[in-house]
């Protein structure tokens, strides 16, 4: 009589099924109730090691969203997913899959409220997590891992949670195979059908798109409906992605976070269009219409409850694109004139003796020196306005930021797409010198793991954005604001003692020096830039 097989443990069951996932990378900071997911770890796995929670959460964001993957992250309990929340966050607003597994205690002493434990784990990331569950039984563990990554990959996609107890890695369990579930859902044809004639119809057609156009893969059909039309197209407030070259006749620039600007943006074009982007992100109250006099809104949204809150218009939910495919694919439309091209760019002009360099001057010469096609991580608000008009994006996957407004993503970000992507493309990590403190411990895996990355750190010594914004409520010129001065802070030090190597740069000459030997370097270079 043959001998059953040995049923294999929960361990062994869940590296299985991420492997057949492609998620052979662990991203995380351990504690002592994940140690039994790493006993006898496989060869074909790689462990990522951050030095604080948030900083392994934005690395597996950057990381996934390059590859258009899910994530693994392992956290330690309720302290571990504590520590990350502001990276989940962020995740949750950028559409980032991420699978990620929280510690628990062992279940026989869980209801002791033993030390390390987490009272309310399903609870915790919530409402910033798709899903999350601590699965009835150990067996139950691979089964709520698959569920997990499929339900993160689904769009809009986010990050899940699944807490694990201690004792269930061991515990025997089956192997759950990993299926084929589709991902791509085409948006309503009678809804695109009418978005179709109303855009076949109008005289004067402006597109507005979000981050979901390059998430989806949407780049050239975003173009060729641009082209087909001769729409102007515009950047959504606070996208984390581009979705059309910035330097293509069509393209008219950026629209900020307020409702009466976004108007006044707008005003002259009959037809909009957001492709990929709710309509619209605002910071600010505002008053009056969404949108200009006699101008009607429709949408192609990959989000159903962003689609639910759009004020007015018509939405079509699904693949952004399947759903410019499909848009595509109607019968040629009437020609029509080009519209206005946009102002040419300004020219940014060195500094004078004794003055810092301009933000400006700077990101207008790292452009000057970049490889057009490498990949910009963006978080450094104060001059996101200006990097708009100096460095501008060209191509698709090139740009990344956070999409929440939430600091301590991108420079962590930078460290996870260069891991999938710095073989063929340079990245650079543009922070400025506020955002940089909430994950500077991203410095020590960009070293560890000898990546080319190019770390510009725009040095003001204060958070400008708040001080910028503060006239909004009631601060007038002069005015003291409280707890925005950053003096002190060095970070070619900084750099230096995670294994970084740190330049300083007060002039132009040394700008261009810095930049240019930086971005051939083949390890992590920092370059701190005084900035007026």
């Amino acid at each position: 009589m043959t001998k059953p097989a040995a049923q294999p443990t929960v361990r062994e069951a869940v590296i299985a099924l991420l492997r057949e996932f492609g998620m052979t990378k662990i991203f995380g900071n351990p504690g002592s109730t994940e140690l039994p997911l790493f006993l006898d770890f496989p060869e074909d796995f790689s462990y990522v090691l951050g030095l604080q929670e948030a900083v392994v959460v934005g690395m597996a964001d950057g990381h996934a969203q390059a590859t258009r993957n899910a994530a693994f992250v392992n956290l330690h309990s309720a302290a571990g997913v504590g520590h990350a929340m502001g990276n989940i966050f962020t995740a949750f607003k950028n559409r980032t899959p991420l699978v990620i597994t929280a510690g628990q205690q062992a279940r026989s002493i869980l209801p002791y409220e033993p030390f390390l434990y987490s009272g309310q784990a399903t609870e915790l990331a919530k409402p910033y997590v798709k899903w999350s569950i601590e699965p009835a039984r150990a067996e139950d563990v691979p089964h709520a891992i698959a569920r997990a990554y499929y339900l993160a990959m689904l769009p809009p996609r986010g990050p899940v949670l699944v807490s694990i107890p201690a004792d269930d890695w061991t515990k025997p369990c089956d192997f759950v195979p990993a299926r084929q579930v589709s991902t791509q859902l085409r948006p309503e044809p009678a809804l695109l059908a009418a978005i179709g004639e109303q855009l076949d119809a109008c005289e004067r057609p402006a597109f507005v798109i979000g981050a979901a156009v390059d998430r989806d893969e949407a780049w050239q059909e975003t173009v060729q409906l641009a082209e087909r039309h001769n729409a102007r197209v515009f950047v959504a407030p606070m996208s984390g992605r581009c979705g059309f070259p910035e330097d293509h006749r069509l393209f008219a620039g950026f629209l900020p976070a307020m409702r009466e600007r976004i108007v006044g943006k707008l005003a002259g074009h009959d037809f909009i269009f957001a492709i990929g982007a709710p309509a619209f992100t605002y910071h600010v109250e505002g008053q009056g219409p969404h949108v200009p006099e006699g101008a009607t809104l429709a949408q192609l949204i990959d989000d159903p409850a962003t689609a639910s809150w759009t004020p007015l218009g018509t939405s079509a939910v699904g693949s952004i694109r399947l759903g410019l495919q499909d848009l595509l694919a109607r019968p040629a439309p009437r020609a029509r004139a080009l519209p206005p091209a946009r102002a040419a760019r300004p020219r940014a002009e060195p500094p004078v003796a004794g003055e810092r360099l301009s933000v400006a001057y700077v990101l207008q010469t790292l452009d000057e020196l970049r490889p057009r096609d490498s990949i910009v991580v963006e978080e450094a608000p104060s001059a996101r306005p200006v990097m708009h008009e100096y460095l501008p994006i060209y191509e698709s996957e090139t740009f990344y930021t956070m999409c929440s407004g939430g600091l301590g993503h991108s420079m962590p970000a930078a460290v996870g797409v260069a891991m999938a992507k710095s073989a063929r493309q340079r990245v650079i990590g543009l922070i400025g010198d506020g955002s940089a403190m909430y994950s500077i411990q991203a410095l020590w895996s960009a070293a560890q793991m000898k990546l080319p990355i190019t770390f510009v750190i725009l040095k003001n010594r204060r958070y400008a954005a708040l001080q910028e914004f503060a006239g909004v409520f009631g601060f007038k010129p002069g005015d003291r604001l409280e707890g925005t001065d950053l003096p002190d802070l060095d970070f070619t030090g900084l750099a230096r003692a995670q294994g970084v190597e740190g330049v300083r740069v007060e002039t132009a000459a040394q700008l261009r020096e810095a930049l240019a030997s930086a971005l051939c370097s083949d390890q992590p270079v920092l370059v701190e830039v005084e900035v007026a």
